[in-house]
């Protein structure tokens, strides 16, 4: 009898354990997951991890050789559940390592109500993204057309210097900056926003 009883803490006492373990994993699984898309977002601008680009306050201005340039093409996509047109104003411009670029994209609302789109964008080759540096985007915001509007979207930018002296980088040549606008998804659209006051409960005042 001693024994079994001994033998019955002993089965509790693993019981115990394995239920704290696997309280431990299921936690950090829990964890993990919400964390999973703001960790992922940074690796992402810190890494350059699938053409994503840098941000920065202004250019530094050309320091390096004059040879050191990088040939950007501009390129745009329109997702299908946007009715809008977006294209480059300019297919390619020609960059110097630190030097400050201007670029413009032109968006036209071809629906007939307002929209609120948002870009998305990376660069290729992806190696390139972490020395691909924004000072200025559309794309940092959300951007809402009426119908028939046409608007021109800037986007300031630089090549880091480093890009040319990086083993990994020092013979990229040619980038490609690629935008596709969407639907915004987690935005209340204008016309839902005109719905809603309009069918909104009438209450009556004190």
């Amino acid at each position: 009898m001693p024994n079994q009883n001994m033998s019955d803490k002993r089965r509790q006492s693993r019981n115990l354990k394995t239920a704290v373990v696997l309280f431990g994993v299921v936690g950090g699984m829990v964890g993990l997951s919400f964390a999973a898309v703001p960790l992922y977002q940074l690796f992402c601008q810190v890494t350059g991890f699938g053409g994503t680009t840098g941000v920065a306050a202004a250019a530094p201005g050309a320091t390096g050789p004059e040879d050191q340039k990088v040939v950007v093409t501009f390129d745009s996509n329109v997702a299908r559940d946007l009715n809008w047109e977006f294209r480059p104003e300019q297919r390619r411009l020609t960059v110097r390592g630190g030097e400050g670029a201007l670029a413009f994209y032109s968006a036209k609302n071809d629906g007939t109500k307002p929209i609120t789109g948002t870009a998305s964008f990376n660069v290729t080759p992806y190696k390139a993204g972490i020395y691909f540096i924004k000072t200025e985007c559309f794309c940092f915001t959300e951007q809402t057309l009426q119908p028939g509007q046409q608007v021109d979207m800037p986007v300031q930018f630089y090549i880091d210097p480093d890009l040319f002296t990086d083993p990994d980088t020092k013979d990229v040549r040619d980038i490609v900056l690629s935008y596709t606008f969407h639907r915004a998804a987690d935005a209340v659209q204008p016309e839902q926003k005109t719905s809603a006051v309009a069918t909104g409960d009438a209450r009556p005042g004190g």
